[in-house]
This record gives C-alpha cells, sequence and structure tokens, in this order.
C-alpha cells in the first residue's frame, strides 16, 4: 500500500472540514441558547432555526454552481474567508451595540445581529457541496460510502465539541467572547486551507451554464438519473419533519436543563453521530443504499415519536443519542447514490438543488411549528382538557405540548418511508445505482482522453496501490495481476500519515 496525493488530500480536507464546523456550529448553538436564555422566547428560537434553513435553501444553487465551476481547495478558501468576514462584523456589532439592543426582537438590531451571524454559517453549506464533491474527485467508487461514514463521523465530531463549548460559553464567558473564540477559529480554518492540495485539473467550462443559478443544467442531470429527483423530494419531506425537532429541540432541551447542562447532555447524545458515522465508515450501506436509507427513516420515526413521551431528563437525551446515530447513514446514503449516478461535472449543481429543496422544507415547519406551539397547542396541554385528552399518554410536566407535536410528527415520518418502498421512481433508482458504470475523472494535468485511457491505472492509484512503470512492457502486461494481488483495503480505515 502507497499513500497517494489523494488520501493525504481526502484526510487533510476533513480535518480542515472539522475545525470550519466546530466554528459555525459552536456559534450557531451559542447564539440560539443565548436568545433564549434572555428571551425565554421558542418564537425567537424557531426564528433563528428557521432562517438559517431558509439562507441555506436562498444559497445553495448559487454555491452548486459557483462549485461546478472552480477548484474545490479555491471554493473552500471562498468558504472560510467570508465566514470570517461576517464573524468579524457580528463582532463589531456586539461591541457597538448594548445587549439589550441585541435582544429586542422588536428592533432592528436582533435581526441584523442574527441574520450576520447566521449568513457566516450559512456560508459552510459551499464548503460541504464542494467537500461531497470532493469525495468522488478523490476516493474510488467502492469506497464512498466508507468515505461518506467519515464525513458523517466528521460532522458527529464537531456537533459533540459545540454541544459542550456553546453552553459552557455562553454560561461563563457571554456572548463576546464566544464571538472572539469563533473569528481565531476560523482564521485558523483559512490559514490551515492554505497548506493543502488538492489533485484537480480546473473545471471545463460548460457552454450551457452562464447564469449564477444554473437551473436548467442541474435538472437535465438529474431527469438523466431515474428516480433521483424522487429521492429528492422523500429527503425534502424528511426535512419537513425534521424540521419540527430542529425547532423544539433546544426549548424542551433547556426546560429539562440549564444552559450548561444542557450542552453536556447535547455532547453525549451527538456521540450518537459518531457512532452512526462510524459504522458506516467501517461497514459501507451495503448494495442498497436506498433501501437502507428508507429503513433507518422508519427507524428515526419510531424514535422521535416516543422519546418525549414522559418528561424524564434520561428518556430525552438517550432518545437524542439514538436519533443522531441514524442520521449519519441517511445522509451517506444520499450522497453515495448521487456520486455514483450523476456526472462528476454536474454534481456540484445537482447536491445545490438537493441541499436547496431540503432546506426549504425545514423553514416551513419551523416558521409554522414554533407560533403553533407557544400560542396555540403548549397552552392548550397545559390546559385542564389537554391534560384530560392526553394525559394517559404523554404524563404531567411543563413541555407536554411540544411531545404531543413530536409524537404525531414522527408518526408522519414512519408512514411516509414506508409507502417509499412500494413506489416505481424506488425500484427504478435502485437499478440505476446497481448498474452505474464507474466514473473516469481526469486528474491534474489530465484531458479527458488520458484520464479514459488510462482509467484502470487511476483507480488503482486512487486505491493506493502501486502500479508498475509503463516503460517496462513485461511488468506493464501484468498491471492486472499486480492491481488483483494487492492487500485488500480495510473499508472505513483512513491510511496512516
Amino acid at each position: 500500500m502507497q499513500r497517494t496525493a489523494a488520501q493525504s488530500a481526502f484526510i487533510n480536507v476533513l480535518v480542515n472540514t472539522l475545525i470550519a464546523n466546530v466554528t459555525t456550529s459552536f456559534l450557531w448553538f451559542a447564539l440560539t441558547f443565548w436568545v433564549y436564555i434572555e428571551t425565554q422566547s421558542v418564537l425567537a428560537t424557531g426564528v433563528i432555526g428557521g432562517a438559517y434553513m431558509l439562507f441555506v435553501a436562498f444559497f445553495a444553487m448559487v454555491f452548486g454552481t459557483i462549485v461546478d465551476r472552480h477548484r474545490k481547495h479555491a471554493v473552500m478558501m471562498l468558504s472560510s474567508l467570508i465566514s470570517a468576514a461576517a464573524f468579524l462584523l457580528a463582532g463589531v456589532l456586539y461591541l457597538a451595540q448594548p445587549e439589550a439592543a441585541l435582544l429586542d426582537l422588536g428592533g432592528p438590531w436582533f435581526w441584523l445581529f442574527s441574520g450576520v451571524i447566521l449568513f457566516g454559517g450559512v456560508i459552510e453549506q459551499l464548503r460541504n457541496i464542494a467537500l461531497s464533491t470532493t469525495v468522488t474527485l478523490l476516493v474510488p467508487e467502492e469506497r464512498r460510502a466508507n468515505a461518506n461514514g467519515l464525513v458523517g463521523t466528521v460532522q458527529g465530531i464537531a456537533f459533540l465539541v459545540t454541544s459542550v463549548f456553546s453552553g459552557l460559553s455562553i454560561g461563563f464567558l457571554g456572548m463576546g467572547w464566544t464571538l472572539a473564540i469563533a473569528i481565531a477559529a476560523m482564521a485558523l480554518t483559512f490559514a490551515h486551507l492554505l497548506f493543502i492540495r488538492i489533485p484537480e485539473k480546473q473545471p471545463q467550462a460548460d457552454p450551457e451554464s452562464r447564469s449564477a443559478v444554473d437551473f436548467r443544467g442541474s435538472v437535465r442531470a438529474i431527469r438523466l438519473a431515474p428516480g433521483l429527483f424522487a429521492l429528492i423530494i422523500f429527503s425534502t419531506f424528511n426535512n419537513l419533519i425534521g424540521g419540527v425537532y430542529m425547532a423544539l429541540m433546544d426549548p424542551y432541551g433547556l426546560t429539562l436543563f440549564d444552559a450548561q447542562t444542557w450542552g453536556f447532555a447535547l455532547a453525549f447524545a451527538s456521540t450518537g453521530f459518531l457512532i452512526g458515522g462510524g459504522l458506516v465508515a467501517k461497514f459501507g450501506l451495503g448494495a442498497k443504499p436506498m433501501r437502507t436509507m428508507l429503513l433507518v427513516v422508519i427507524a428515526m420515526g419510531l424514535l422521535g415519536s416516543v422519546f418525549m413521551l414522559r418528561e424524564w431528563w434520561w428518556l430525552y437525551v438517550l432518545g437524542m443519542w439514538a436519533y443522531m446515530a441514524l442520521v449519519p447513514p441517511v445522509e451517506a446514503a444520499e450522497q453515495t447514490v448521487i456520486q455514483k449516478v450523476v456526472p462528476f461535472e454536474r454534481q456540484g449543481r445537482v447536491f445545490g438543488v438537493a441541499a436547496a429543496m431540503e432546506a426549504s422544507a425545514a423553514p416551513i415547519t419551523a416558521f409554522l411549528i414554533a407560533p403553533l406551539a407557544e400560542f396555540l397547542i403548549i397552552p392548550y396541554m397545559e390546559s385542564q382538557d389537554g391534560r384530560q385528552q392526553w394525559g394517559w399518554l404523554l404524563g404531567e410536566g411543563e413541555a407536554r405540548g411540544i411531545a404531543l407535536i413530536c409524537l404525531f410528527a414522527g408518526l408522519i415520518m414512519v408512514v411516509a418511508a414506508t409507502l417509499a418502498f412500494f413506489t416505481r421512481s424506488y425500484r427504478k433508482l435502485t437499478d440505476l445505482y446497481a448498474h452505474a458504470p464507474e466514473q473516469n475523472i481526469p486528474g491534474e494535468g489530465e484531458d479527458e482522453g488520458e484520464a479514459n485511457a488510462d482509467g484502470e491505472d487511476a483507480a488503482a492509484d486512487d486505491a493506493g496501490v502501486e502500479v508498475p512503470s509503463a516503460a517496462d512492457s513485461e511488468r506493464h502486461s501484468e498491471r492486472h495481476t499486480a492491481v488483483a494481488d494487492a492487500p485488500p483495503i480495510v473499508p472505513g480505515k483512513p491510511p496512516l500519515r
């Protein structure tokens, strides 16, 4: 086995993504904690969460076009630079205005301050789209599911770290020092990127893609893969239900814990991401990623409907842990399917369309559920009629209205995933994935003809196998034997540095 430039680049990009994800998640979580602690408003936290997803939906298609038109390294550097500038601007606003003005939901400074922070976090989606295409660029087809599992593990580590330190930072340091930490960490991310080199040829301009948002090119790529649009629609619906949990998870947790303890509880629950991502990295998703995804979504719905049935802190934390362990397989399955059935040169736009559609669903639910919960369902469950009708199922407590919403959201998810098994789109996409040929992607310094002629050599290099020189005719004729006799790759195990 030989360490290749592609393997080195992939590991370094994962490390850099970890730093960036920690930073943006750290500040987003901190903003949510800070606003809820100071205002005690479920509506405010719901609006923040919904606004974040709305920004992602608005910019994702632009991000996808940018990714397809530029080298992935340049895209990641742009993402880090803009996020650092946004966080720096938020720091200036914090110093220029009193906290009372920044926390006034009816004033402009709250929306400007929150919007700048959320925009800095949303730019991270540009990096995430680039990372999804980088997996296709740097990882052989047979190991992409495992690589996507590693990506999920990195995201889980980021969630774990931010869950702890966001609560601690707000509880002990306040919002000002929290902003300072985020600015410094994002600057570190940018500096680290300067030392990473991703072996990639300059993307060729698409003559049919002239606008900043190449919607037509995205649609064409999706239509060429029968059933892919249905997968994106299903993921969008799944995010529609997930928006319920996004809007209500923090308010429910902060009724059971103070901010610092809730941070530790989230940190424990987020180890589920590590377990789920690690299992995918080790074992992959099987021969039918779509089937795996639907089975996991059914399990997620069942969990989401039961972990608030009683206002027991341990039930909530363990339920979140199991729920989060199921998220990486779902995300990895969608990414793995797109990476195989969509041409590499259009993957950024397809991932952008998927991100836009899926992200647009969550704010719809968040904007609807947050006020509905605060002004209708929570008061109803606190009334005598509500307790009499639902007390046998949901027990007693101050957040039974949230529990009622999550119960029905989880059951809807179960029904939708079960019905998806019987659709023609599911059968078509499963068959397409099984028979789609492996893509030949030209590396830096190659053209398309060279890549197609030497596709087997490129696959061997990506796998880390040393291929003999073509100048030696005898060894050249035995190259297939050399590759076939190479030691097997351990799925999900990154190479040693």
